[in-house]
């Protein structure tokens, strides 16, 4: 390989604070917004676009599910803030409502069935009976004026740097004390007290010597990626009525559509009737590689008329009147580098139901070992091994190559990202490093912030109860298997991870 050696360059210092977040999606924003809440009154908010959101306002991922199990919503906290504030927005949001989760009505499953997740997974013995789930459909466009709505409520607080790309930590030995970053003022730098990497790529923390993994596994969901683009003029209640009353039929478009565009794709419902999304899984890439970024998005906008024009064939009751409405302006990412933090969370995690004392987040989530039911999330699983003064929390987070796959999705973006600003704020404000951070003071701003966490006097016991009535979502077949294959008795569960 030639190479280049560029010569040495004297940067100029743009800003000094307290705490940098570098990247402002799901995660980022999140550990903001919680930063300036804990009381951080100096927060430098750093993105390379013009907007927040990253993948659910700019990679169109809009829907978030499995908020809740059972009768109770789990994930709240600023993940639940984004909805009751777009809420009030006409057509901008659609999900059951709060007192409607774990209703199994039969009139209402049969309703909320169309849109897909709101209704309980299942298909595994042990499950729970059908039932609706907290799972959001919700306007990215609206959700991007929302988010910069909230940052201008703490516009004392929070310096945003949009159109400024982090590229490299500055390091004093072991520990992050800013980074450099480029843009169209060209290259210089931000200090500050405590960084959080929230790129969702491990960006900043492959480069300082923290240990992480790259995901080289090309069977899973992780290992892809996409281009969304939405399709306008649409009839979805007859579209979805088609699928019902023509099941061979709906299941042969299915598998039809990925054939023609040469990639798994499916037709997604959105938070209105006449729009539906087209989500998509270009399998064996990287979202961090120039070719396989390039390849994707040309790839997918190479076969969206073709697509377009079969669904206006064969479903003209849907279809007729559709246009292409939108194409994602970014890439849809899932996964590449991922932290090998000071704890690595794997299935054994889902399979034995493991209790944390630095519980950060504690989410349903979409894993069917423990039936989609509530995994505690410890601070340790943002905390880079060897390096000090920096947080990851967001899709980049400590898993190994089968967790990743239930972990990496919006709403434990939202949480870890929301635990990270908390915890930042905290460590600044005690004068130490975010490694010797008190937790019980950032579990304490947590629970404040509306996040439920386990074993506290101060969150609701029905949570707890609800759990234990359930055991914990463990008793499936998928459970029993985990706990088998753990104990070296059993097959390995791996190959279930792709639910």
């Amino acid at each position: 390989m030639s190479t280049y050696t560029e010569s040495p360059n004297t940067l100029e210092i743009y800003e000094k604070c307290d705490v940098l977040v570098v990247g402002s999606g799901a995660a980022g924003h999140s550990a903001a917004i919680a930063a300036a809440r804990a009381g951080c009154k100096d927060v430098v908010l750093m993105e390379r676009y013009g907007y927040s959101g990253g993948d659910v306002t700019g990679g169109y991922v809009i829907m978030v599910p499995n908020l809740s199990w059972y009768n109770k919503q789990f994930v709240r906290g600023l993940m639940e803030e984004w909805f009751a504030r777009l809420s009030v927005i006409p057509d901008a949001v659609r999900a059951p409502a709060g007192d409607e989760l774990g209703s199994e009505d039969p009139v209402l499953i049969d309703f909320w069935k169309s849109i897909h997740d709101c209704v309980s997974r299942g298909g595994y013995d042990g499950c729970k009976p059908s039932c609706l789930v907290r799972s959001v459909y919700f306007e990215p466009n609206q959700l991007k004026i929302e988010m910069d709505k909230m940052l201008l409520e703490y516009k004392d607080s929070i310096r945003v740097m949009y159109h400024s790309w982090g590229a490299k930590p500055i390091m004093e030995g072991n520990t992050c004390k800013g980074v450099i970053f480029e843009s169209k003022e060209g290259r210089k730098v931000v200090m500050a007290k405590v960084v959080i990497d929230a790129t969702g790529d491990g960006d900043l923390f492959c480069q300082t010597g923290a240990p992480y993994a790259s995901l080289a596994d090309g069977e899973t969901r992780s290992s892809t990626t996409a281009l969304v683009w939405r399709i306008g003029g649409v009839n979805y209640d007859a579209f979805e009525q088609w699928k019902r009353t023509r099941p061979e039929a709906a299941n042969a478009l299915r598998t039809k559509l990925s054939e023609i565009a040469g990639f798994r794709s499916a037709v997604l419902p959105s938070n209105q009737n006449d729009i539906v999304w087209i989500n998509n899984w270009h399998a064996d890439m990287d979202c961090t590689k120039i070719a396989d970024q390039t390849k994707t998005e040309m790839e997918t906008r190479d076969t969206m008329r073709t697509v377009l024009a079969y669904l206006k064939e064969v479903c003209p009751l849907g279809f007729r009147n559709a246009f292409i409405y939108d194409i994602a302006p970014q890439l849809g990412t899932r996964c590449s580098k991922r932290l090998k933090g000071e704890y690595i969370m794997t299935a054994n995690d889902f399979a034995f139901s493991k209790e944390h004392e630095d519980v950060i987040a504690w989410h349903s989530t979409i894993c069917q070992i423990n039936d989609c039911g509530p995994v505690e999330i410890p601070y340790r699983a943002i905390l880079p091994q060897n390096v000090d003064g920096m947080l990851c929390p967001g899709r980049h987070l400590s898993a190994d190559n089968v967790a990743i796959d239930w972990l990496n999705l919006i709403p434990q973006c939202v949480g870890t990202g929301q635990a990270a600003g908390v915890a930042a704020a905290v460590a600044v404000a005690d004068g130490v490093s975010v490694k010797e951070v008190n937790i019980k003071k950032v579990q304490d701003i947590l629970v404040s912030q509306d996040v439920p966490l386990p074993r506290r006097d101060d969150v609701d016991a029905s949570y707890t109860e609800l759990c234990k009535a359930h055991n914990y979502g463990l008793d499936t077949a998928l459970a029993k298997k985990a706990k088998a294959a753990a104990e070296g008795k059993g097959e390995d569960i791996s190959k279930y991870r792709q639910w």
